[in-house]
């Protein structure tokens, strides 16, 4: 077994336009400051990377890496949930989701889905370059709309969108595979990929392909009412990342799943800082450490009640508290006899 590592930050949420949190340098030393060993990168925030110069030089991926090792800090990994997402959109989607890309590309749906594809080859580059090898990301989704269909699907609707998703998804993998990166989807509502199900369907499109992996989220789980422990019992070989975020389902005589258009402080399910929400965090650290989960774990703030800041002091010590530090000896060594061969089968009575 190995001793997981962290804690982690995911830095999507707080970065901002006043100091610490305006500057990459600034926000890990606040970080560092708060008990946090690591920060994960969104590369979408110009204040946090230039995601191309780190793809095209290792000199300059190796300078960036200085810059966050200088503040005591270390990268856990680079994300692009928001360039992922324009890998594969619903036409319904266009005008929301042109907000993730430059102007440059807006009204222009193929522009924008070749600027995605560009973002992800870069961050399989600057990956490999800064010595990573996982990298978070959405799968998009072309089905979404029909998740809960009325009128009915027609027949082969969701082949056929699995084929394209397969399709789109492929030559980036290949190319993740190419620099020894594993590509972990967060499996999240919203996206094609968005339960264990569609996450098999995906794969069997994709020939089980080796870098298709997983990002452990636990919160969204909380809010499909989908089992969490046991998920991790069948995909624990396929997570390489792990986003350790609370939640919490209270449904009522008047709403449950979908939550009823509310704003997320008045749905049934919503998320909340770590230690108030109902994640038993106690047994999904024990699992991924039975299971020899050898990656980071990496708060991800996305509270609609506790102040971010406060979030962040608390989530360093509860995820300190919560790794375990792996035995190397088994409880019971002190009663051992001591065997070979000759004894074994005497005590078998061969």
């Amino acid at each position: 077994m190995k001793t997981i590592k962290g804690p982690g930050i995911f830095l999507a949420q707080f970065m901002g336009d006043k100091p610490p949190f305006n500057s990459l340098k600034s926000i890990c030393q606040w970080a560092k400051g708060l008990g946090f060993i690591g920060v994960q990168i969104p590369t979408w925030d110009s204040r946090c990377i230039d995601l191309q110069k780190v793809a095209e030089s290792k000199t300059f991926a190796d300078e960036y890496r200085g810059t966050i090792e200088e503040a005591g800090m270390q990268i856990t990994e680079l994300s692009t949930h928001l360039q992922g997402q324009l890998v594969a959109s619903h036409p319904a989607y266009d005008a929301l989701f042109d907000g993730f890309a430059p102007k440059a590309v807006h009204n222009n749906p193929k522009a924008r889905y070749e600027w995605a594809v560009q973002q992800l080859k870069w961050a399989a580059q600057a990956s490999k370059n800064l010595g990573l090898n996982a990298h978070a990301t959405f799968s998009g989704a072309l089905l979404w709309p029909t998740v809960y269909p009325w009128p009915q699907r027609p027949a082969g609707l969701v082949e056929t969108g699995f084929k394209e998703l397969a399709s789109r998804w492929l030559p980036i993998l290949n190319h993740f595979d190419e620099h020894g990166v594993d590509l972990c989807y967060e499996i999240h509502p919203g996206e094609d990929l968005h339960d264990g199900i569609s996450y098999e369907m995906f794969l069997e499109h994709t020939n089980n392909h080796s870098r298709a992996c997983l990002l452990y989220d636990p919160s969204h789980f909380v809010l499909q009412c989908l089992d969490y422990l046991e998920y991790i019992d069948i995909y624990h070989e396929r997570i390489r990342m792990f986003h350790v975020k609370d939640a919490e389902f209270n449904p009522t005589g008047r709403q449950g799943v979908y939550g009823g258009y509310q704003s997320w402080i008045n749905r049934a399910g919503r998320f909340r800082s770590l230690g108030d929400g109902q994640v038993d965090f106690k047994s999904v650290f024990s699992k991924l450490t039975q299971y020899d989960y050898a990656g980071w774990a990496v708060m991800e703030w996305e509270c609609c009640i506790k102040h971010p800041e406060d979030g962040a002091a608390e989530g360093a010590p509860f995820i300190k508290d919560h790794i375990i530090r792996v035995t190397e000896k088994a409880f019971d060594d002190f009663a051992g006899t001591g065997s070979d061969e000759k004894f074994n089968r005497s005590v078998l009575g061969l």
